[in-house]
């Protein structure tokens, strides 16, 4: 069963009543799901003045306190995860067993914060004067909004909230419309895990009203927002000028630099699997193949031969490994970047098209020696098209990578320590992957340069963007 879908606002789960709705559908079969409440300006200012409230209180709770909460909350995801993953594969249309490791990932993200929440230190600063002490304390900032996507509606979100929390923050977070289910799912765990009402609140809605209320309300005083870089680059503006600090996730373009001595069974194997998860809908998958020009042909064969193996369909169906993408918006947005990459001269080795009529399904697609003219080469393509290009020499590599605006991940096949390094140090990225994939664990930080973002999430810098310095000197 598809969950019912509310609000959560101080304490409160809110149904629809005589609130506006929208539409939630099933991305495979169209089947409206549900209707999801929007929040109104009163709701907004409810969540507000919950935050406000609630925030008094949190900021002084022990963090032994505060890591309860989320070692519990951890707990309830996990033994929920069935019902959680059944409402992501409805709503955002993954298949169930990506929808489960999204869900139990996110309780480990939960449990990694509640550890990690005990150890927020400051520091004694050496004195100048014997009489004098200087410390240096981190505080929770206050206040805070979110502001979470689609593609991974549990995981993108529940970071910044766990941060936000174990920080002793309040927290307004404003869910994906698209798929809501399981940040309800989210905000039920934390209630029933003994979270005092107000620290966290859930609205849905019109995006840009809801963003704009929010992030001008002179309560609020940190904005995180993962999603795309127009977008972002509208929330930070409003931010700035309101002297909001920010955390930025935003959207790459992945580069992949594969060389001559690679392992190419290998790398073709892994980036298939990469390019085809979530339908390609993901701010990581690789979108730029560079390959050098001993290898060229090889790797691309090993890679169309693995991309057309994958098996399309509705993410509750076993066998499917790939399913829709997230509404007809986006299926046409990737048809109108292919056939542009195809008019340009770019050979189309398999895919390119919508896949039957029942659905947003749009087969995985291989272009090979796309121009660097085409729109698909500094667009983000945000489905599952890989863009295949040869290289000869690694300065190629590294100018081809680092020529569009976004540097958030990358990968690197190489069995060379020399060419890792040179790669390693030459791009222009936050993130580097050399012969593998590892960004998804809670120790690690998740962060782009460039236009992709500002900011990290996990990792040691986890709490950065929820706590502020405050210098103390004492006589």
């Amino acid at each position: 069963m598809y969950p019912t879908l509310t609000l959560y606002i101080d304490g409160q789960f809110m149904e629809a009543g005589a609130r506006q709705t929208l539409a939630v559908t099933d991305p495979a079969t169209l089947e409206r799901l549900g209707d999801l409440p929007c929040a109104t300006v009163q709701d907004l200012d409810s969540a507000l003045s919950a935050a406000e409230r609630a925030f008094v209180q949190w900021r002084n709770a022990s963090p032994m306190d505060r890591s309860a909460v989320l070692r519990k909350t951890a707990e309830l995801l996990r033994s929920r995860v069935e019902v959680i993953a059944h409402g992501i594969t409805r709503d955002n249309g993954k298949p169930l067993a990506d929808a489960r490791a999204e869900v139990l990932n996110s309780a480990e993200h939960v449990e990694w914060h509640a550890e990690e929440c005990r150890r927020i230190y400051g520091r004694v600063v050496p004195s100048r004067d014997p009489r004098v002490r200087q410390m240096v304390i981190r505080e929770p900032v206050g206040v805070c909004v979110a502001f979470s996507p689609w593609n991974f509606p549990l995981s993108q979100a529940i970071k910044k909230v766990s941060a936000a929390i174990g920080a002793g923050c309040t927290l307004i977070l404003k869910g994906p419309e698209e798929s809501p289910s399981a940040i309800v799912e989210m905000a039920r765990a934390f209630h029933d895990a003994g979270l005092p009402p107000g620290v966290f609140n859930v609205v849905f809605g019109h995006p840009a009203e809801i963003s704009k209320h929010l992030i001008e309300s002179p309560v609020v005083r940190q904005v995180s927002f993962t999603g795309s870089v127009p977008v972002g680059k509208q929330l930070a503006a409003l931010a700035g000028q309101h002297m909001k600090r920010v955390c930025m996730e935003l959207g790459g373009h992945s580069p992949v630099l594969v060389f001559d001595d690679a392992d190419v069974d290998a790398a073709a194997a892994l980036l298939a699997r990469m390019k085809t998860r979530n339908a390609g809908q993901v701010c990581v998958s690789p979108s730029r193949l560079f390959v050098q020009a001993g290898v060229y042909d090889r790797f691309v064969a090993r890679f169309v031969d693995t991309i057309e193996s994958v098996q399309v369909g509705n993410g509750l169906e076993p066998q499917s490994q790939m399913g829709p993408l997230i509404h007809d918006r986006r299926l046409q947005a990737v048809r109108e970047l292919v056939d542009d990459a195809t008019r340009a001269g770019g050979r189309l080795l398999t895919g390119g098209a919508r896949m039957g009529d029942g659905g947003h399904f749009f087969l995985p697609t291989v272009i090979a020696d796309v121009p660097a003219h085409a729109r698909i080469m500094s667009e983000e393509p945000f489905g599952p098209v890989a863009s295949v290009v040869k290289f000869d020499s690694t300065e190629l590599a590294l100018r081809l990578a680092n020529s569009v605006p976004y540097g958030l991940a990358s990968y690197v096949f190489t069995e060379s320590h020399k060419t890792a390094t040179q790669v390693m140090n030459g791009l222009e990225v936050g993130m580097v992957n050399i012969n593998h994939s590892g960004m998804a664990h809670p120790e690690l930080p998740f962060g782009g340069v460039k236009d992709s973002g500002i900011g990290s999430e996990g990792g040691t810098e986890t709490f950065d963007g929820f706590l502020v310095t405050k210098m103390v000197t004492q006589i």
